[in-house]
């Protein structure tokens, strides 16, 4: 008995417009055929990631530039102002250098408790727990040993 994907007027609708396999296509055509469309749209997706990639890192770098800019600015704005706080006190104490001392003083205060905060924060991190357990169950599983991951 055999199988015929033939319709009445002698041709399929999709193999008169030139899309899909002909009238009577095997098995082994037809496989052929979803594999050739596989492929393709596999690498269609792969060139769409890699335009999207190429995009998202053109506007990652742009911020990321302006978010430097922004860092060096705020700098200048700290240095301006710890100028300024050091000729008031100047002025209050009457000796620059004394006054270059205490601001200089306040800067050092700043920076030891950011570095203890700093300190804490990083011996709290844990790293990647999840991942790392997850990977141990890898080989486990390509050996088909699902179970001893209990």
């Amino acid at each position: 008995m055999s199988t015929s994907y033939e319709t009445t007027g002698g041709s399929s609708a999709a193999g008169s417009a030139g899309v899909g396999p002909g009238p009577s296509a095997s098995v082994g055509e037809l496989l052929g055929e979803v594999t050739r469309d596989l492929s393709t749209l596999m690498r269609q997706e792969v060139a769409l990631a890699k335009a999207e990639a190429k995009e998202s890192a053109t506007q990652a770098g742009k911020g990321a530039g302006m978010l430097a800019g922004a860092g060096v600015a705020g700098h200048f704005v700290l240095l301006f102002l710890s100028l300024a706080l050091m000729w008031a006190l100047g002025t209050l104490f009457d000796s620059l250098g004394w006054a270059a001392v205490v601001v200089a003083v306040l800067w050092g205060i700043v920076a030891a408790v950011l570095a203890l905060r700093g300190k804490k924060e990083l011996a709290r991190t844990k790293g990647v727990p999840r991942t790392q357990e997850t990977a141990k169950k890898i080989p486990n599983a390509l050996t088909g040993h699902e179970e001893k991951n209990a």
